[in-house]
């Protein structure tokens, strides 16, 4: 049977889930006629091992590991440009996802009744039960208000991680998508318009979301500023990187944490502005490190004590010579009468690009 369907599966520690979750699909859509991708997130648990073990037996699996490389939308890409399959699904592979709707999915694309299909957890029909997270349900109202009004589709579930389309869209509208965070559903849609000319026609299937098998989320807490960066991309994203705009928007926050440090240190413990803006500037770096690795850098967020002392150090050094020049510049320009407040905004405009650029490269990885 000719080759139809391929399902890209990004992983991070889920060795466990693989052999199981190739014969469910197996089941779900018989022997022949698709293959299983599975896009690893170099998982320190062995799942590549793993699928290259399954792989040697079963020729309709194919493995590839990334190096240095970590996030579902850029592993999805990865797969939509790795197959020869005129349709592509992706799903999770921790066993959330129902392999039994992948039939159905693929008869509703060949029959033209949508040019993407989606498994919805919150249609009529699908259910949640096992879910057992709230928090994650409440945001679906708040994401599918802005998805509807970014792509022009309702959704009742714009973050699903479970889809289906034509492997040619999909690779047609790679060049357009940011391949940053995890709502690559999201970026499919909304880039569409001004790809393919139109909005995509979408079909939703109500999904029994499963309780977890094993392995680790890719998500966490920080899920919807993760889809807010999703809609920033699309919206000006061609004329601002995102990633930019998202270490400019902690670095405003960490303002906030240098004023007040400044300020305190000025007027309450009277010390010099030199002195005090030095302080300044290294309360802010650590907050700044601290609020890019869980936001900004979340797809290559250092993780445990030695990790994360080791990227502050790091991140420190990096910003050492914006740091310096910051001070420098707002000591200078406060000696000559501007008011300190202004002078410091100065030094930390002159600190801001060098921060960004040295830090993207040595501490979380090459952008």
């Amino acid at each position: 049977m000719t080759l139809e369907l391929a399902i890209v599966l990004p992983t991070l520690n889920e060795r466990g889930n693989l052999g199981p979750l190739v014969d469910r699909i197996e089941r779900a859509l018989g022997p022949d006629g698709w293959e299983v991708l599975i896009v690893d997130d170099d998982s320190k648990d062995g799942t590549a091992d793993e699928a290259r073990a399954i792989a040697l037996t079963d020729r309709r699996v194919r493995v590839l590991q990334r190096i240095g490389r970590r996030g579902l939308a850029s592993a999805a890409i990865e797969g939509f440009c790795a197959t020869a399959a005129p349709f592509v699904a992706v799903m999770d592979a921790d066993h959330q996802h129902d392999p039994a709707l992948l039939p159905p999915m693929l008869a509703a694309l060949k029959a033209g009744e949508a040019e993407i299909c989606v498994a919805s957890r919150f249609a009529e029909g699908a259910s949640t039960a096992d879910w057992a997270e709230p928090e994650r349900e409440r945001l679906s109202g708040i994401a599918n208000a802005a998805a509807r009004r970014i792509t022009g589709v309702a959704l009742t579930d714009p973050m699903s991680g479970y889809f289906m389309l034509p492997a040619a869209a999909a690779r047609a509208l790679v060049p357009r998508l940011s391949g940053i965070g995890f709502k690559i559903l999201l970026d499919l849609l909304a880039s569409a318009p001004g790809i393919l000319g139109a909005p995509m026609t979408v079909k939703e299937f109500p999904l029994q979301f499963a309780a977890r098998r094993e392995g680790q989320s890719k998500l966490d807490r920080a899920i919807l500023f993760d889809f807010l960066a999703g809609l920033y991309d699309k919206v000006l994203g061609r004329i601002i990187p995102t990633r930019f705009a998202l270490f400019g928007t902690v670095g405003a926050l960490g303002v906030i944490v240098h004023m007040a440090v400044l300020s305190a240190l000025l007027f309450v413990f009277e010390e010099s502005f030199t002195v005090a803006q030095a302080v300044a500037v290294l309360s802010a770096m650590s907050f700044n490190f601290w609020l890019n690795n869980w936001l900004t850098y979340r797809d290559k967020r250092l993780k445990g004590w030695g990790a994360v002392l080791r990227g502050w150090i790091g991140f420190c050094l990096t910003c050492a010579v914006g740091a310096f020049a910051n001070v420098a510049v707002a000591t200078l320009l406060q000696s000559e009468g501007l008011f300190w407040a202004l002078a410091a905004l100065a030094g930390i405009l002159i600190g801001s690009v060098w921060n960004y650029a040295l830090s993207s490269r040595f501490v979380w990885g090459r952008f």
